[in-house]
């Protein structure tokens, strides 16, 4: 496979010159955004606006950046993100968007509207055919994230508790799963309920097409039929009270093997481009309603056609640079009982794991690993 190119320039600016939003403006026009035909197409810029107490997210800025981009370009733009399968400020639109707001995020500030890619309670997707794919058939993906014509990921490259760490694939496969295509990726078997949560409201009872849920009329609780509940995780997004959860959660491995194939339902067969700034490189996800300190040191802003190569060329930035001291990642490598992986990510959360994901993505198409990169 021809190597792909990757674009990349460093935080570095001079005094009396141009911001940071403008040198990422000129790094995607010079890494081809400019070639996609945009004029009177509805384009989705995917990002992650950070859970509440969290600040390691980026900045509207770098968003607002990427819209001016496509408006200059004759693209109608909006930013999104799919509902969380976990409780949290983003498990349904409405807590989301109060959510995007608080961080930052507005239509004034960024410039264009901010659409919740699964609907109001994680529930309005689409099932799309993952072509190749070993794990996934069909990848159910918010709906508003399938109708744009060109699909743009804008990521803050991070740490990872489970997939090593959170770059394009991760933003794109996860972040654009509904709330149960998700919790198809995390998970496997059948949901719970737990009694005292359940408001007898019924709600999930209307999203079961199997007759997976048994609604007891003197207790006013529902309960699991675990002859027919095939474990969709649409319960999970009717539920307003976080009565439902899942238990039996995948090791790493077929997590990152389904997060690439729901990654390939995404962008096939319409243009895609791909952002990722490696700035404020925490050691978890900005899912986590808080952040540590960065693991490494702020390397650069990388833009590409190619979301794998991106996801390639950013890790290897990373494995090259110098950990921070007193961040997690130096604390555990002067630990008495350190085991060297010759790896950050999993130097700082042994239990993770991420090579798995870049090689299924290749084995299945969604790019290549070999990559030129264009400073």
């Amino acid at each position: 496979m021809q190597k792909s190119k990757v674009y990349f320039t460093d935080f570095r600016t001079k005094a009396h010159g141009d911001g940071l939003p403008t040198k990422l403006k000129k790094l995607i026009r010079k890494a081809g955004v400019s070639e996609i035909d945009m004029e009177g197409k509805f384009v989705a810029i995917k990002l992650h606006f950070g859970e509440l107490g969290n600040i390691s997210y980026l900045r509207p800025n770098y968003a607002r950046a990427v819209v001016d981009v496509v408006k200059e370009l004759g693209g109608k733009p909006f930013l999104t993100d799919c509902n969380t399968m976990y409780p949290g400020s983003r498990k349904n639109a409405i807590e989301h968007l109060y959510c995007a707001w608080e961080n930052g995020f507005t239509p004034l500030t960024v410039g264009c509207p901010i659409i919740i890619g699964d609907g109001l309670k994680g529930t309005d997707d689409i099932d799309v055919k993952v072509e190749g794919g070993e794990y996934v058939e069909y990848a159910k993906i918010g709906r508003a994230v399938m109708d744009a014509d060109i699909f743009i990921s804008l990521n803050h490259f991070k740490g990872h508790e489970m997939t090593g760490f959170g770059g394009a694939i991760k933003n794109i496969g996860m972040g654009c799963g509904s709330r149960a295509g998700k919790t198809e990726q995390h998970i496997s078997g059948q949901p719970v309920i737990d009694a005292e949560q359940c408001r007898g409201c019924k709600k999930c009872l209307a999203q079961c097409a199997n007759n997976g849920l048994v609604f007891d009329e003197q207790t006013r609780k529902m309960s699991v039929d675990k002859t027919n509940c095939v474990g969709c995780g649409r319960c999970l997004g009717a539920c307003n009270f976080d009565a439902i959860n899942f238990e039996d959660y995948h090791a790493p491995k077929l997590l990152n093997c389904k997060m690439a194939e729901y990654a390939k339902a995404v962008v096939s067969g319409r243009p895609q481009f791909h952002i990722s700034l490696v700035v404020d490189v925490s050691p978890n996800c900005d899912c986590h309603a808080e952040n540590d300190a960065p693991i490494l040191p702020n390397i650069g802003m990388f833009a590409s056609a190619d979301p794998l190569a991106l996801d390639q060329a950013c890790v290897d930035a990373c494995l090259a640079a110098t950990p921070m001291p007193g961040s997690q990642l130096y604390d555990r490598m002067h630990a008495h009982d350190f085991c060297d992986h010759h790896d950050h990510f999993r130097n700082s959360t042994p239990e993770s794991e991420w090579k798995s994901c870049l090689e299924h993505a290749e084995k299945i198409g969604l790019g290549s690993r070999e990559y030129e990169l264009i400073k």
